[in-house]
């Protein structure tokens, strides 16, 4: 597989040649520098799955459900200061042919209990958010800036190219992996799953 077992220049290389492919990710992507938010990402499934339909030859937006667009705003955790940003980020972004999932990460563990069923602590950075997401290859964050790509990626990137799905336990149960991996193995049965 391309850019698995790489250096780590390499590999952001090809990140970005399959970022710049996958036409509406980098639309999203490059429309987003102009929104003024200064801590956010796009990233976790969206930009692995390119990297995953990228590596079986598939076309590259095959099976991505949304495109995940986060920030971090701790000044305001009400819904409607969320809404009011959600409302401001999908007047530039649209229209986009996948749907846009826009999150305040500040105030996940606001709503996590009532959706996983268990409380977690507050985040207390966007990155810190970014490292607890469910495998090490979906902790993915991009954005453009200064017209370059920047990656935050916590556990590198080989294990995204290398099409493997390992757990990161830092926050998620079992159950909640075993239910990703089921989805994710049905589009893209190459991947290689490490068990929990």
């Amino acid at each position: 597989m391309k850019g698995f077992n790489s250096d780590l220049q390499t590999q952001l290389e090809l990140l970005e040649q399959v970022v710049v492919l996958n036409q509406p990710l980098f639309d999203i992507i490059s429309k987003s520098a102009s929104i003024g938010l200064q801590d956010y990402y796009i990233g976790a499934g969206c930009v692995a799955q390119s990297v995953w339909n990228y590596q079986m030859g598939l076309e590259l937006t095959s099976g991505i459900s949304d495109i995940d667009f986060v920030y971090f705003d701790s000044s305001d955790l009400s819904v409607e200061a969320e809404n009011s940003t959600i409302v401001k980020v999908e007047s530039v972004l649209n229209p986009c042919s996948i749907k846009l999932d826009i999150k305040n990460q500040a105030r996940v563990h606001l709503w996590y209990k009532n959706h996983f069923g268990y409380d977690i602590k507050p985040y207390e950075s966007l990155e810190n958010a970014i490292n607890t997401w469910p495998t090490t290859a979906t902790s993915i964050g991009i954005r453009l800036e200064y017209n370059k790509l920047k990656v935050y990626a916590p556990f590198g990137l080989n294990d995204l190219f290398g099409m493997i799905l390992r757990p990161n336990k830092a926050q998620i149960t079992d159950e909640i992996y075993v239910r990703k991996v089921q989805k994710w193995s049905a589009k893209w049965p190459a991947l290689t799953v490490i068990p929990w």
